[in-house]
């Protein structure tokens, strides 16, 4: 499987990509508008930093580009739209302190955005996020309270805990963070005008529907496809009913940047129309990932950013100029050896 996934874009058994959902009648579709993608564009450099797009060394039909959102501040793409959320946030919002849901990018994400506006910050956090992002996060001045998977789910949907307080800022959802995520899309139209094709994790969709959101604006013509794990791939089934769905047979992964139980039915109002599909590769295809980042560029990614790299490896995006989007880089180093070592076996 390595020497086929070498063969960029014509790797081997990623499931089927869901595409051309039959949407139901009546579903609302949401946009973002693009006033305030120019305003964030205009903003996000006071925090984040513009991100590097390189060309994957390997070989194959397909010209793959790494978008190296793992080299931000903090290791991950949500220091934009964190940063950009908490700058609009009215000031009598901010004094009462901020709290979000996180499993560990978005906590480092609105930490340092809070830090930098004098605020305080406090994030639910899923209790199975790496120590190293929550180390991260109360580095930057974060108090965590961990809580398991399916509450902080609901955290998020209800927008409400009782052990936080404050003015809550969601981690995807809301216009102003999916803004700020929209920078990357373009950055990508600057850097590479010619580029037929982004893939990108989806885990609650704010990264892949602002990527999709910007690019739509101004090249209609680029597809922006959601990659997910084959344990976590909501995305893709809400594609197959036409409807924003939960996905029953979630599992627990070391892709835990993304892939969630359920679509958001405010995502699906954007993912239906913005995105042209859901790229679902298996934890082995995303290690492979995982290894030819690290052996042929020297990038050590997480699980979420290996898994836009495997889709853009499967083929089922095209074959042609296609980017990557590489969201973060926070992964325990001891995972990261024991990822290697297995592939090693493999």
């Amino acid at each position: 499987m390595y020497n086929a996934l070498l063969k960029c874009g014509s790797a081997g058994r990623s499931l089927p990509v869901s595409t051309e959902p039959a949407i139901r009648e009546g579903t609302v579709r949401r946009n973002i508008p693009a006033d305030l993608i120019e305003d964030a564009y205009r903003h996000v450099y006071e925090a984040a930093i513009r991100t590097p797009l390189v060309r994957l060394n390997c070989e194959g039909p397909a010209e793959i580009y790494l978008k190296l959102e793992c080299l931000q501040p903090i290791g991950s793409f949500k220091i934009r739209g964190a940063y950009n959320a908490v700058r609009l946030l009215p000031e009598e919002q901010r004094r009462r302190g901020v709290w979000t849901v996180s499993a560990g990018n978005a906590a480092q994400g609105v930490a340092l955005a809070t830090r930098r506006a004098g605020v305080t910050c406090k994030v639910l956090v899923i209790d199975t996020a790496p120590a190293s992002k929550l180390d991260a996060a109360r580095r930057l001045g974060a108090e965590i309270v961990k809580a398991p998977f399916d509450e902080c789910w609901k955290a998020m949907a209800d927008r409400t805990h009782p052990a936080m307080s404050g003015t809550f800022v969601h981690p995807f959802e809301d216009d102003e963070f999916i803004a700020g995520n929209a920078s990357v899309g373009l950055e990508i139209l600057e850097d590479l005008p010619e580029v037929e094709c982004v893939t990108a994790s989806f885990g609650g969709g704010g990264l892949s529907c602002g990527i999709a959101a910007a690019i739509k604006e101004r090249a209609p013509r680029v597809k922006v496809f959601a990659a997910e794990p084959e344990t976590a791939a909501p995305l893709a089934r809400s594609f197959a009913a036409g409807s924003a769905q939960d996905f029953p047979d979630w599992k627990a992964s070391w892709v835990d940047g993304c892939g969630g139980k359920s679509v958001f039915p405010r995502m699906w109002e954007l993912a239906h129309h913005l995105l042209a599909g859901s790229i679902v590769s298996t934890l082995e295809e995303i290690r492979q990932a995982l290894r030819i980042l690290a052996e042929r560029n020297h990038v050590i990614a997480e699980g979420a950013g290996a898994c836009a790299v495997a889709a853009g490896l499967s083929g089922k995006s095209g074959v042609s100029k296609i980017v990557c989007v590489v969201s973060g880089g926070n992964i325990d180093l001891k995972k990261f050896a024991e990822l290697m070592t297995s592939a090693d076996r493999a």
